[in-house]
């Protein structure tokens, strides 16, 4: 339903000389089999409404990188996903084994620096660069060693944190996505980064 949805809108705009290139995310792959699996399942409904509307349209089937395992396994899993989206929310919690909703009773002393200390901030506004930052680098030079052109980006409360925002910059990503009202951080710092490599680079 959702992806005859999509395509469907997408000849509509198409017919309205409006260009637009669907990109259809599956969430929660852990297994490039079971990715495969939804791909000729996506593939097979959305070629047969293109076919039957005599437009050309061309659309990506790619995939949200939520779980630890799929992470590791980026370069399998990069042979079917066009593109990657990492859901560092769901990420977050699956690597840390934290759910979001229960840990507020203790995560304040964790990232207080006057009690526990263990995080410098909150992991859940900005990625904790040590651990889930590094599964994904590793996800990206393993997906794009498989697929030297893949697309890669994170949905997110963290699209819209500065310092992730940075961070997603330094390990190669094409884009962050955000709520509406964490655009303009994002936006600035994007821009910060770029200003910050090139300096780095002299």
């Amino acid at each position: 339903m959702q992806v005859r949805a999509i395509i469907e809108a997408a000849i509509d705009c198409q017919k309205r000389k409006v260009k637009v290139i669907p990109e259809i995310m599956i969430p929660l792959t852990l297994d490039k089999k079971e990715l495969k699996i939804l791909d000729t399942a996506t593939r097979k409904v959305a070629d047969a409404i293109i076919e039957d509307s005599k437009v050309k349209l061309e659309y990506l089937v790619g995939t949200m990188i939520e779980l630890p395992r799929a992470a590791l396994l980026a370069d399998q899993i990069a042979e079917v996903a066009e593109f990657f989206s990492f859901g560092t929310n769901d990420l977050t919690q699956t690597t840390m084994g934290l759910s979001r909703d229960d840990a507020g009773r203790f995560l304040p002393e964790y990232v207080d620096q006057s009690k526990a200390a263990i995080f410098k901030d909150d992991p859940f506004q900005s990625i904790d660069v040590e651990g889930v930052g590094m599964l994904i680098k590793w996800a990206i030079e393993k997906g794009r060693k498989t697929r030297p052109k893949l697309k890669i980006g994170i949905c997110g409360e963290h699209g819209g944190d500065a310092e992730s925002v940075k961070f997603c910059h330094n390990v190669g990503m094409n884009y962050v996505s955000a709520s509406p009202y964490r655009v303009p951080i994002a936006r600035l710092a994007a821009a910060q980064a770029v200003i910050e490599g090139k300096k780095k680079r002299k």
